[in-house]
């Protein structure tokens, strides 16, 4: 019988969630809600010294606004719980032990000064840095060389340890990636990492293992710099006896900036554009980052660009919903290759969801950016939703409604004289003039009526209504944008729309 998928993220809380980071949990979450399995977050927090507060709770936040809420979690404990790394310290402990009684493992006593003294020592113009492995082992303060009863006298005894793990001298290490097919290493390339920690603490080595296993998971997707430990992890399936439930890897590709190099945080500094899904404030280092919510994405606009960068179904379709995305997801369609990030195909992605989402759908998101700029409509959510689906197809950013649908409620701060005064005359002053008395006398202000007086007037004065449609424009708006001029006069209204032909005639004053 196949086992129930179960997928996992494991996030260490030590800052913001970058876009390499939430593209691991959607590729899980998709994967198991594709099988009806179970996505399960854990919090990898063994690192206590880079232990950032508010990155847990930021971590949730992040996941809760992009819709990708995991089945089991410090928020929502299942059967395999602690979730938390730091309370399951105990667990660890007992199969690193396990591992030294095996021989599959060793304790190591060196001080750091003594590590320092073997990477001088083995030093070559081949081999800069020397690392802890089959060579250098010999010639260090281990347990390999004493007997074990005599290490664990000196454990008794206070002094400071470490669990490492001993690799083979001379072995092939091969498994399948879903990914990249077959790979292997040669153990003689990997050196002997580090699985207890001198403070009690397991390595991530040690406990992706052991939580992997205790946990069920059966596929696990992480990113390709975790490639290079994967013999470690490989070897600690094999040595725990734990082969036949290891689960089936998938290293994902890196996201390149627009240099081809990993994308990071220096890329968002130098080319203005946000890496993380929110806002981060590092609370240590009192840096601020800006994230993809705050400027101004759809949380759907932001998880499908995601899932296409490194991905596709073969369709060429680029607007997916997360249920087709789910429909249609296959590891096996995951690129090997680094994906490049485009920012401006970014805002194309989400210029393109603002344009298929319903008025109703963004009439939250777009009152809260109206709130933020001082701006407090007094028109109904139903009258709003009208003027959101005039404008949307013009807004590429949340924050572009302000400027395109300020104007419906309040008579514009700065008018474009510039762009009317150059071809003005005293005809087309006769032309507002009588325009305005014609909308004073009209009894229905609906947009066609408007439209049909205003191109009857322009007719009986011998000129053409495309002459006349900017500084209409103009006056009503303040500039040459927006949607239908005579769309915008019904929604802002007769009183409105005469004020404001009034103040641009004057401004503009007598015609030359």
């Amino acid at each position: 019988m196949t086992k129930p998928v179960r997928v996992r993220f494991a996030p260490s809380p030590t800052g913001g969630l970058h876009l390499g980071g939430v593209r691991t949990v959607l590729y899980n979450y998709l994967f198991a809600r594709q099988h009806g399995g179970q996505f399960i977050l854990r919090i990898e927090d063994t690192d206590q010294t880079r232990f950032v507060p508010g990155a847990e709770d930021y971590i949730f936040n992040c996941l809760a606004w992009c819709g990708l809420v995991p089945d089991e979690s410090v928020q929502r404990p299942g059967a395999v719980g602690p979730y938390r790394q730091s309370e399951r310290k105990e667990m660890y402990h007992q199969y690193a032990h396990r591992l030294v009684e095996q021989g599959d493992a060793y304790y190591a006593f060196d001080t750091p000064a003594e590590l320092e003294q073997m990477r001088e020592r083995f030093k070559t113009a081949e081999n800069p840095s020397p690392t802890y492995n089959q060579h250098t082992r010999q010639h260090m303060r281990n347990s390999l060389h004493m007997e074990l009863e005599a290490a664990r006298e000196l454990i008794a005894e206070g002094t400071p340890y470490v669990v490492r793990i001993k690799m083979p001298d001379d072995e092939t290490i091969r498994f399948t990636d879903m990914i990249r097919g077959e790979v292997s290493f040669h153990s003689s390339q990997v050196d002997d990492k580090v699985l207890l920690k001198a403070d009690g603490m397991p390595t991530y080595h040690l406990a992706v293992v052991v939580d992997d296993y205790l946990m069920q998971i059966t596929h696990a997707f992480r990113g390709e710099e975790w490639l290079s430990s994967a013999p470690v992890h490989l070897r600690l399936w094999q040595q725990l006896g734990w082969t036949d439930h290891m689960p089936q890897w998938a290293h994902l590709p890196l996201i390149m900036g627009p240099d081809g190099a990993k994308l990071s945080k220096r890329h968002g500094n130098k080319y203005g554009f946000p890496i993380f899904a929110m806002n981060w404030t590092d609370p240590v280092k009192n840096e601020f980052t800006e994230g993809f919510r705050e400027r101004g994405f759809l949380p759907e606009a932001f998880v499908n660009l995601l899932a296409l960068l490194g991905w596709n179904d073969g369709s060429g379709q680029e607007i997916m919903t997360l249920d087709e995305m789910v429909s249609r997801f296959s590891m096996e369609r995951v690129h090997s290759a680094g994906a490049q990030f485009d920012f401006e195909k970014a805002k194309w992605y989400n210029h393109e969801w603002i344009k298929r989402s319903s008025a109703q759908r963004l009439l939250p998101d777009v009152k809260a950016v109206l709130q933020q700029r001082g701006l407090q409509p007094t028109a109904t959510d139903e009258q709003l939703a009208s003027i959101i689906d005039l404008v949307k197809e013009r807004c590429t950013l949340l924050p572009d409604f302000y400027e395109q649908l300020a104007y419906f409620f309040a008579a514009p701060a700065r008018i474009d004289l510039d762009s009317i005064s150059g071809k003005w005359n005293e005809q087309k002053t006769l032309f507002f003039a009588e325009l305005i008395r014609s909308y004073e006398l009209l009894p229905y202000w609906q947009s066609t009526d408007l439209e049909h007086s205003f191109k009857e007037i322009a007719a009986a004065n011998h000129l053409k209504p495309g002459e006349l449609m900017l500084p209409f424009r103009i006056m009503l708006v303040g500039g040459k944008f927006g949607p239908g001029v005579f769309d915008i006069a019904q929604h802002i209204g007769q009183a409105d729309t005469i004020g404001r032909i009034r103040l641009t005639l004057g401004l503009l004053g007598p015609a030359h």
